[in-house]
């Protein structure tokens, strides 16, 4: 016979139906992906890259010495030109103009020469005669100096406005490539404005641009590497030639000119390169540059914590970007395992299953051991 009180009994379906309901509603295990990790390199010799481009290493300006209107330019950019090859001209009709009103006038105080010598010559015998005083005699002399110099400046005139009808031509001073065109035909341009920009035949040089963390890095003559990308694994010697003293103003980076050995590469003007420069022998640890993330506008990266397995953001300082990796000044420590793929995709306290390059389970130092040993 039941020893249980019927008004229990009648409570067992209950009872059952929420221990069943119970179950049911137990939440469903959370998905722990695996998260390529890494630990931050020790410092090795290594390299950091530049991107740049192949500039001539004489680029100078060509202007025009007088004003006027541009007739005619007859060369564009990326021409070839010879030394000496006419490359734009101003309209010839005001220079010439004035280069006759100049010659008359040299004519004008050839003339006034003229009659000051015959005045002079009719005094000397007027003089001699004593029909003249000597003060009119002395008068003539004096007008017959300033005649000769009227012509000495009449002549100096002619002389100029000569070299300007030539200077009504712009010619190259040296054979080279236009690499720019900043004027054309029919604009009025001053003396000296710039017109073209010629790159000169011979020594080629890549201009880079230096971050303020690497200014103290590069000194004039430092010896370096350049790589185009037109051909890629291939490196040339170089040098660092010049050095900007002022960064610029919207990029805060110094202006540099790498010079280089071209001999057997076919260099042209605005290839795209990259410059090397060894970095030294340290202890100062590296990271993959696929590693970085944002934190607040700052270099982070995901450090997992050996305990839980999640993931932590970690502020970083880091320095000049090199090829594929960055060194970390401060803010990891050697022993850090930080994410080192797909770190825009984790979040804050995720829980990771940390693996390896080899897809293989990363076991971290203080990890807490997830099974407990099996006893008797």
């Amino acid at each position: 016979m039941s020893t249980v009180p019927t008004p229990f009994r009648a409570l067992w379906p209950l009872v059952l139906a929420l221990s069943l309901a119970a179950c049911g509603n137990e939440p469903a295990p959370v998905e722990v992906r695996p998260v390529l990790v890494v630990q931050a390199s020790s410092g090795e010799l290594g390299y950091e890259a530049f991107a740049g481009e192949v500039h001539a290493r004489e680029e100078p300006q060509l202007a025009f010495r007088i004003a006027g209107k541009i007739s005619r330019r007859l060369v564009d950019a990326g021409a070839r030109v010879k030394a000496g090859q006419a490359l734009a001209e101003l309209d010839p009709a005001d220079v010439r103009l004035q280069s006759e009103a100049d010659r008359a006038a040299l004519a004008s105080a050839q003339a006034d020469l003229a009659l000051a010598q015959s005045e002079l010559q009719r005094y000397k015998n007027l003089v001699d005669k004593q029909l003249v005083s000597q003060s009119l005699y002395d008068n003539r002399v004096a007008a017959l100096r300033a005649s000769e110099s009227r012509v000495r400046q009449a002549r100096a005139q002619v002389s100029a406005s000569g070299n300007q009808v030539g200077y009504a031509v712009l010619r190259a001073p040296s054979a080279g490539v236009i690499a720019q065109r900043l004027a054309e035909a029919g604009q009025v341009v001053a003396a000296g404005q710039a017109v073209f920009v010629l790159a000169v035949d011979g020594e080629r040089e890549v201009v880079i641009s230096v971050p303020e963390q690497s200014i103290s890095r590069f000194p004039v003559g430092r010896d370096l590497a350049v790589e185009l990308w037109a051909e890629p694994g291939k490196r040339f010697p170089g040098k660092l030639r010049e050095i900007s003293p002022s960064a610029d103003a919207q990029t805060r980076t110094f202006s540099a000119r790498v010079g280089f050995d071209t001999a057997g590469a076919p260099v042209e003007l605005g290839q795209s390169a990259r410059v090397y420069a060894q970095t030294a022998m340290g202890s100062g640890m590296r990271l993959p540059l696929s590693a970085l993330t944002q934190d607040k506008g700052r270099p982070g990266v995901w450090v997992v914590d050996p305990a839980t397995s999640r993931l932590h953001l970690t502020p970083i300082r880091t320095g000049a970007y090199g090829e594929d990796g960055v060194p970390v000044l401060s803010g990891l420590k050697p022993t850090d395992w930080v994410v080192a793929a797909g770190a825009h995709l984790v979040l804050e306290g995720e829980k990771i299953a940390p693996i390896d390059r080899d897809n293989r389970p990363v076991r971290m130092a203080g990890a807490v051991a997830s099974a407990k040993p099996s006893g008797n």
